[in-house]
């Protein structure tokens, strides 16, 4: 109890790791809106709070903690074995559970406006674009992966 009492909370900010997660989040969330950009020349903020497409930032993020920790504490630790199990289920998740309900959110909308041709309803469109496709969580992974490597090297500079 003391040593959590003597715990500096700006001392998460100082985190190599939490660092690695977020700009490897931040790359993914760059690339797509880069991958925007070159599709519609207008920049859309939104990308950057935004879920699913390619690569998978939350696949990014989890996989540049896991190497992170790995690179730093060792790959054959209980912290990299948590932080890979954590990764793994996320990009399960990602690739599985919320793809899956994304689809379904396709259907339902599209039964839904097929409706309303017909009906007079009041509807609110589901979000599509919830999960990823294996390619997305996998494209994640290596963002996240190299971003690790890159700012491991920074961070012992």
């Amino acid at each position: 109890m003391d040593a959590v009492l003597h715990t500096n909370v700006l001392e998460l900010f100082q985190s190599r790791w939490i660092w690695t997660s977020f700009i490897a989040w931040c790359t993914a969330q760059f690339i797509k809106l880069c991958a925007d950009y070159a599709r519609t020349r207008r920049i859309d903020m939104s990308y950057f709070v935004s879920t699913g497409g390619m690569p998978s930032a939350h696949s990014a993020m989890v996989s540049a903690l896991a190497t992170s920790i790995g690179m730093s504490e060792g790959f054959n630790t209980p912290i990299f074995s948590l932080a890979a199990s954590f990764a793994a289920i996320t990009m399960f998740d990602a690739a599985g559970v919320r793809y899956a309900a994304g689809q379904q959110a396709k259907v339902l909308n599209k039964i839904t406006e097929e409706l309303l041709n017909e009906h007079t309803l009041k509807v609110t469109r589901l979000k599509e674009l919830l999960g990823h496709t294996r390619k997305e969580v996998l494209a994640g992974m290596l963002v996240g992966i190299a971003t690790a490597v890159a700012m491991m090297h920074v961070f012992r500079a």
